[in-house]
């Protein structure tokens, strides 16, 4: 029997495209060569132009998945997308503090691409004053940095990212992709400030779920053991090569392809 690749745990909410959500970090997890593990968070009704509705799972059952889980499989690293509701993400915490030396990537969606909610105000408190000290790397775009930092919309994000970093994250990768700019410029952060800056294509068109690809793709590197700044990177050029190789199956925005060339 050959020996087991290394597991990540995903804490996140369903999406029925696969475009995002669980089963995109699934996909993009398996594809990196990693054991793909899952605790559902919130099941949404969607598609590829927007959310409809969502509803956060019971926080008992979020539980209760992920102990069961973890007593059997050990996680090499954790994955968090939407976390449904703000009791979630405490118990979350409380589970990512029992496993203190397990780096986290934390993919802070606040709403979808169209804009739609996914996390209240009760949520954002919790991401900010219990999940950010356990954060390894946070990946927020640009909106997202201004919001969690408390800052104004059209705040400077080097600011933006020492507020989060003084709040506990080891890095932040700031996406540019609501930018302006020919190019996307991703910047990482820690506590001392810009540790690499990557300019990417800006590419035609929307895609649903490259964040989820970038975050679960370092998560991915991460269980692996690739050190922080070299998964970034890495898991920039894989979500870069997943973009330009996306496809448009529904009417809404493209699906980053994971398994690029591979068909």
């Amino acid at each position: 029997m050959s020996s087991s690749p290394p597991s990540v745990l995903v804490f996140a909410a369903s999406d029925p495209t696969g475009g995002a959500g669980l089963q995109a970090d699934l996909l993009t997890i398996a594809s990196l060569g990693c054991h793909p593990l899952s605790v559902l968070t919130g099941l949404t009704v969607q598609d590829t132009r927007g959310v409809e509705s969502m509803r956060a799972i019971e926080a008992a059952l979020v539980e209760r998945q992920a102990r069961h889980l973890l007593a059997d499989i050990p996680a090499a690293a954790f994955k968090l997308g939407v976390l449904g509701s703000a009791r979630n993400a405490q118990l979350i915490a409380t589970i990512l503090a029992e496993n203190p030396r397990t780096p986290v990537v934390l993919d802070p969606v606040l709403a979808s691409g169209r804009g739609d909610s996914l996390a209240d105000s009760d949520a954002i408190d919790v991401l900010r004053n219990a999940l950010l000290p356990r954060t390894t790397v946070l990946t927020p775009n640009s909106i997202e940095a201004r919001r969690l930092a408390g800052a104004a919309p059209d705040a400077e994000l080097a600011g933006c990212a020492r507020e989060l970093a003084r709040l506990g994250c080891r890095y932040v990768l700031v996406t540019g992709t609501h930018e302006p700019g020919a190019q996307v410029v991703n910047t990482l952060y820690d506590a001392r400030g810009v540790v690499r800056a990557d300019r990417w294509e800006r590419l035609p068109g929307g895609y649903h779920g490259s964040g989820c690809t970038l975050a679960s793709a370092i998560a991915a590197l991460l269980a692996s053991g690739v050190p922080v700044e070299q998964a970034v990177l890495r898991a920039q050029e894989y979500t870069s090569k997943t973009l330009a190789a996306g496809f448009s199956p529904g009417h809404g925005q493209s699906i980053p392809d994971r398994f690029f060339g591979s068909r």
